[in-house]
């Protein structure tokens, strides 16, 4: 008989787990009493079962722990009065075969319960974890939602202030469909703007609007174009004659890039 091939049929690992039929057992036994192969296969079996539940094991509660030891040493008890476990040493063997008795099997059985139970207990908790983190998720969204509505009825607000000037831009030769709306208050110097008709741009250029103050351009910041059109709060300018955007490079320029004017509107007192 070719050992390796009997190792490599699964016979120890059968063995070990008391699957083995009656025949299969006797076999094993006598060929592990010639063959100390066999027995090395099979402890080696063994301590891989017992690194693989200490290495995936997960405590379990101490009260659900204590009630399944008590029911472990209480089965053991009855199951021992029955069929205690034998060892069993073969003639002419050299190192013995232990019998897996029915209190050894009910113990394997226990113990892959609690890994069980420890694992359910693992996961609620990791399940737990991940329901307060979409909930906290869920509220700093309707925080956010709340603040910029909270935001646009302020701005609102302001914009229907009879103080404020409305300039509508229009489009120029370069782009003549680019549209938007610039509310400026001169006297609180807050300038808003309205997006109407303006074309996403590229990742790296931005919008950036102008005021013009006796012919010279004053940076009022630069924006994008989303889907969502809110009110753009840009920065505040005392004067201005007109308003202009330009298309610039990411982070806006000194001075404006005139061949790329999109949209202008003058106050309707010039």
């Amino acid at each position: 008989m070719n050992i390796q091939e009997y190792i490599s049929s699964g016979i120890i690992q059968a063995y070990v787990l008391d699957l083995a039929s009656k025949e299969e057992r006797l076999e094993f036994e006598k060929l592990a009493a010639v063959h100390p192969e066999l027995q090395q296969a099979r402890e080696a079996f063994e301590m891989s079962l017992e690194q693989h539940a200490m290495a995936n094991g997960v405590t379990p509660p101490q009260k659900v722990k204590d009630r399944f030891l008590e029911a472990i040493r209480e089965s053991s008890r009855n199951t021992s009065s029955l069929n205690p476990s034998k060892i069993i040493t073969m003639e002419n063997a050299k190192v013995p075969v232990r019998q897996a008795g029915g209190s050894r099997y009910v113990a394997a059985a226990a113990v892959i319960l609690l890994a069980g139970l420890g694992w359910f207990t693992y996961r609620s908790h990791e399940q737990n974890k991940e329901l307060q983190a979409a909930n906290a998720q869920l509220q700093a969204k309707f925080n956010s939602t709340d603040s910029i509505l909270n935001r646009i009825v302020g701005e609102q607000k302001e914009l229907a202030n009879p103080d404020v000037t409305v300039v509508n831009m229009v489009g120029t030769q370069v782009a003549p469909k680019s549209s938007a709306s610039v509310y400026w208050d001169s006297a609180s110097q807050n300038v808003f703007m309205v997006v109407k008709n303006m074309p996403k741009l590229p990742n790296d250029k931005q919008y950036q609007l102008w005021a013009l103050i006796d012919g010279k351009p004053k940076d009022l910041g630069v924006f994008d174009v989303t889907e969502q059109k809110f009110i753009l709060k840009m920065k505040n300018t005392q004067k201005a004659d007109a308003f202009a955007i330009t298309i610039e490079q990411k982070g806006g320029s000194p001075s404006p890039t005139l061949e790329k004017m999109q949209s202008m509107g003058k106050l309707k007192t010039q």
